[in-house]
């Protein structure tokens, strides 16, 4: 389900604001979302674990699972990334995105790699 865009957390009156807000109705779980332009930084990781604290400890009823973040961003360094995610005991994922749609026969061809190199 869609709960927001831009929902603001107020800590001692500091505002900071998650930019999606979903929640999966099968896990019983709050999904954040913050889309970064750039490449992937430290201290976004750690703006997305203070968001994932919040939800879980303000947030979340009794019945909900732990919150999960995704940060989407122009570009990751894989090195940094598992430094940054280290020890962290929160769901927190990163991945790149693209600037355009690819057409259908990239699409396909695209699967096709994941699935090959899953089985």
């Amino acid at each position: 389900m869609f709960v927001g865009l831009q929902q603001r957390i107020t800590l001692n009156n500091t505002d900071y604001y998650v930019d999606m807000v979903f929640y999966n109705k099968f896990l019983k779980s709050y999904v954040l979302i913050d889309l970064k332009m750039n490449k992937l930084k430290a201290e976004n990781v750690g703006q997305m674990n203070l968001y994932l604290n919040y939800y879980e400890n303000v947030v979340n009823s009794e019945d909900d699972g732990k919150p999960i973040g995704i940060i989407l961003c122009a570009e990751k360094d894989k090195v940094a990334l598992e430094y940054a995610l280290g020890g962290l005991s929160n769901n927190i994922f990163a991945s790149t995105y693209t600037y355009y749609i690819p057409n259908k026969e990239q699409l396909i061809s695209e699967v096709e790699k994941v699935l090959e190199s899953n089985e």
